[in-house]
């Protein structure tokens, strides 16, 4: 197995690292079971090497981290969350092809902050799948 740079997270400690985020960061949501993620998984696990110096690599167990997949409406896996500033700004979901969640990271850390500026969060309260 390659060294990477992934790190895991659940319910329990996912609010202080997304309060504590001072790089871009990149969670994937998986299930133990998921084929898909256990085919893109390398490529992620690739990409936080590469990357890593600018941006943080998560890995979150579905099955572990309901709460936090809910919150931020994960209802396939593997789902790719970009965050910056704490706040999600984009995802990719599915078994992508690895050049696009190779891309989507290099965007991610070279405009990131500036997205962040352009956006509106949604209330907390507000949900599509109520």
């Amino acid at each position: 197995m390659t060294k990477s740079n992934v790190i895991e997270f659940n319910d329990s400690n996912w609010e202080e690292l997304l309060k504590n985020q001072e790089k871009p960061m990149v969670v994937m949501f998986y299930l133990p079971a998921c084929t898909h993620c256990k085919e893109i998984e390398p490529y992620f696990r690739d990409y936080s090497n590469e990357f890593h110096e600018s941006c943080t690599f998560v890995k979150m167990n579905g099955l572990e981290s309901p709460m936090t997949a809910r919150k931020y409406g994960v209802r396939g896996t593997p789902t790719f969350k970009f965050f910056c500033k704490g706040r999600a700004i984009k995802e990719e979901v599915g078994l992508v092809y690895p050049s696009i969640l190779r891309k989507a990271i290099a965007e991610l850390i070279r405009h990131g902050n500036e997205c962040v500026l352009h956006t509106t969060p949604m209330p907390d309260e507000v949900s599509p799948y109520e």
